[in-house]
């Protein structure tokens, strides 16, 4: 069977993104592509790497348009796909790569991201830990899909398998990421000009600030954590795209090196696209450029009783988009890796 596919937010990068690899995928049919202040103009002006859907046109987000498709992808700014969803009733699948519905606190919807909230979808990362399970298991025949956010997926995938296990204290988490500026969207933006972030690092939403915080709280929670404490630090880096997020929580009392290190590899031993490296290995956002592949390493710092865990994410791939399309062959009961690839562009 071919799915026919509607992706809104075309000419942006998620949404760029989310038709790359769809663009591969046997079983979908890109029918129809929209945009906003772009509507009208060939979709290839603004997606020049995407070859293969030359001949799509950028239409008009709106319900009717997106509406009489298989499957829609949303790929709007934070706070704008909610207007559309009531309206996609009669959609068999829709998948919000928007923050929209991924939050099941209203009181923390206000508090970072505020207006309308909305309920919230099944969550689309597969591999996170959830009550002992997999969040894949959730995921079978969902019909409404919340793709993540990229910082969050990525730090939720580096510590939930400690938290699952009870080998460290989630009371007392402290992760720094460097980012790409790609996640925060392709409107210009004064602070994302190449001039501003060429040749220098910038924190930003230090404090406690960042959207993705309720998000990681809200994973690791299901993942069995209480009382969980986070400190969260991105940094801006002059790299187009990827993560490397860098988390430490305090060991849990009597646990030995050989249980943590059990912990991950029992989560994700069996895994395709989250991969723990060998003990001493440290992946880089290098190796999973264009990649769905999420690269952990993990190391036990007992001078400070803390376990490190780096994790190396392709923010527009597993971070969003290849989440989303993993999450939809799953829903959708094909084979979870179809149009996704474990391997990196190096150089």
């Amino acid at each position: 069977m071919t799915y026919s596919v509607a992706v809104s937010g075309a000419s942006g990068y998620a949404g760029g993104e989310i038709l790359r690899l769809l663009a591969a995928h046997p079983d979908i049919e890109i029918r129809t592509v929209t945009a906003h202040s772009n509507a009208g103009q060939p979709l290839i002006d603004h997606q020049p790497h995407l070859r293969s859907l030359r001949h799509l046109t950028l239409q008009d987000t709106t319900p009717e348009i997106l509406a009489g498709h298989d499957i829609v992808f949303l790929a709007l700014p934070h706070g704008q796909s909610g207007q559309y969803t009531d309206a996609l009733g009669a959609v068999p699948l829709v998948i919000d790569a928007g923050a929209d519905h991924r939050l099941t606190s209203d009181q923390a919807w206000e508090q970072f991201y505020g207006g309308h909230f909305h309920e919230p979808w099944t969550y689309g990362v597969p591999e996170l830990l959830v009550g002992g399970r997999k969040q894949r298991e959730h995921l079978v025949g969902a019909t409404r899909i919340a793709a993540p956010g990229c910082n969050a997926s990525t730090v939720s995938l580096s510590l939930a398998p400690g938290v699952a296990a009870g080998v460290i204290d989630p009371g007392d988490i402290v992760s720094v990421l460097a980012v790409g500026p790609s996640g925060a969207g392709k409107s210009l933006k004064p602070n994302l000009l190449a001039s501003e972030i060429l040749g220098t690092a910038n924190p930003y939403a230090v404090g406690g600030t960042h959207r993705h915080i309720p998000e990681i709280q809200q994973a690791l929670a299901g993942a069995g954590g209480t009382d969980i404490r986070l400190s969260f630090t991105p940094v801006l880096v002059p790299m187009s795209r990827g993560i490397l997020a860098t988390s430490t929580a305090p060991i849990a009392p009597g646990v030995t090196d050989a249980q943590i290190r059990a912990a991950w590899e029992d989560a994700y031993g069996d895994e395709t696209f989250v991969q723990l490296l060998p003990e001493g290995h440290f992946p880089r956002t290098a190796d999973v450029l264009g990649a769905n592949t999420a690269l952990i390493g993990l190391a036990i710092d007992r001078n400070a009783n803390r376990v490190v865990v780096v994790t190396a994410v392709d923010n527009l791939a597993k971070g969003t988009a290849g989440a989303a399309v993993q999450s939809m062959n799953i829903a959708l009961g094909l084979e979870e890796t179809t149009g996704l690839t474990v391997n990196g562009v190096a150089p």
